[in-house]
């Protein structure tokens, strides 16, 4: 049989990652051979970092979202495949990308010569940008243009994952699904929850017997796109990413550390106005790591994988996503590392660290 392509898109912070990791899980129960291949603008993707320290098999495509660099997400592939052909090979693209399915999917199903099933495509819609993109609110934290992309996103999905229902009211999903019908009539909504796993065993179904019509009926028809919006959009986000060593006389919390770094950027960005579309971190200590992140200004730090652990040294990685110039963000970051080694009386050194805003797209191909 071919490998199942299992592409899941979403905006920054929607929770692309958690949901892979647990659906990744459930196949490998299943006795399923899984392959991941994570995406970004930069190298150092606390993503990757995650996914490998579960002991997953991941590739990473770095420096360009995947249409863009299509040849090394198809390289990627075959280097995940040399050994064992996976049964399912699972896709995370950059959160800001759109247009996938015309740049992605139909490619590797018209361009590319290794067979391949290709899964309906599911976006994941983040509920705290969600709700004020949808409803129109001015001055919800991104530009018309940046909300475009989520727009977008949405519009070409086969269906919509809407996660982290256990953090909302049975009112809160009951006014998110209305707005979603009326933005999107007859896009069919799948409710599930990254954090509890509510949601997966028909999530899993979905992809297991997916229904043939519906699985090719949105990929035949292009999505309408202006290109200019898109880069203009994407290019308002500061993006960086960056590489600490931590060490300290006397050990420290890996979990204390990550959630300080986090908290005190959540800070800083909403002291400043700029709307976090998404921060994450994760630490590393001889075998042991933990990740905490933050997706929005109006929700708090997440210790999403905590270790319980006292270290007295870390390798930590930063991603950060934020609506607001490279170097800004950059000066944020570094005042905000100083800041939380006084706090722990530790020592940082930062050995890599990227700060940019994302490039126009050019995608490899484009089969509309």
């Amino acid at each position: 049989m071919n490998p199942k392509y299992i592409m899941i898109g979403g905006f920054l912070g929607a929770g692309k990652t958690s949901t892979i990791s647990r659906l990744a899980k459930q196949f490998i129960k299943q006795g399923k051979r899984v392959a991941i291949v994570t995406n970004d603008q930069a190298s150092d993707l606390v993503d990757t970092f995650s996914l490998r320290s579960q002991g997953f098999s991941v590739g990473e495509v770095a420096g360009a979202c995947f249409c863009c660099n299509f040849n090394e997400l198809t390289q990627t592939m075959e280097s995940l495949t040399s050994h064992s052909l996976p049964d399912l090979i699972l896709a995370e693209p950059v959160g800001s990308c759109t247009d996938l399915v015309a740049t992605v999917l139909k490619p590797l199903e018209m361009v590319y010569g290794m067979p391949l099933d290709i899964a309906p495509y599911g976006v994941i819609l983040k509920p705290s940008h969600g709700k004020k993109i949808l409803e129109g609110k001015t001055g919800c934290g991104f530009t018309p243009k940046a909300e475009y992309i989520f727009k977008k996103q949405i519009e070409e999905a086969d269906f919509i994952l809407l996660n982290r229902i256990d953090e909302l009211s049975p009112s809160d999903i009951y006014n998110l699904e209305n707005l979603i019908y009326e933005k999107f009539p007859n896009k069919p909504i799948l409710k599930i929850s990254a954090k509890t796993g509510f949601g997966f065993d028909a999530l899993h179904s979905l992809y297991i017997n997916p229904n043939s019509d519906r699985s090719t009926s949105f990929r035949n028809t292009s999505l309408e796109l202006d290109y200019d919006i898109y880069a203009e959009g994407e290019a308002e986000l500061g993006w960086l990413n960056c590489q600490v060593e931590v060490r300290s006389g006397s050990p420290f919390l890996l979990d204390t550390l990550l959630v300080h770094i986090i908290q005190g950027l959540g800070a800083r960005f909403l002291v400043q106005g700029f709307e976090a579309a998404h921060l994450k971190t994760i630490g590393l200590y001889e075998g042991f790591y933990a990740v905490a992140n933050l997706v929005s200004n109006e929700t708090g730090p997440e210790l999403s994988l905590p270790s319980g652990v006292s270290v007295p040294f870390a390798n930590v990685v930063i991603n950060a996503r934020v609506g607001t110039d490279p170097v800004t963000l950059e000066q944020c970051v570094r005042d905000q590392i100083e800041s939380t080694m006084n706090a722990l009386d530790a020592q940082a050194k930062i050995t890599s660290l990227q700060s940019f805003r994302p490039g126009r797209p050019i995608p490899t191909h484009r089969i509309s």
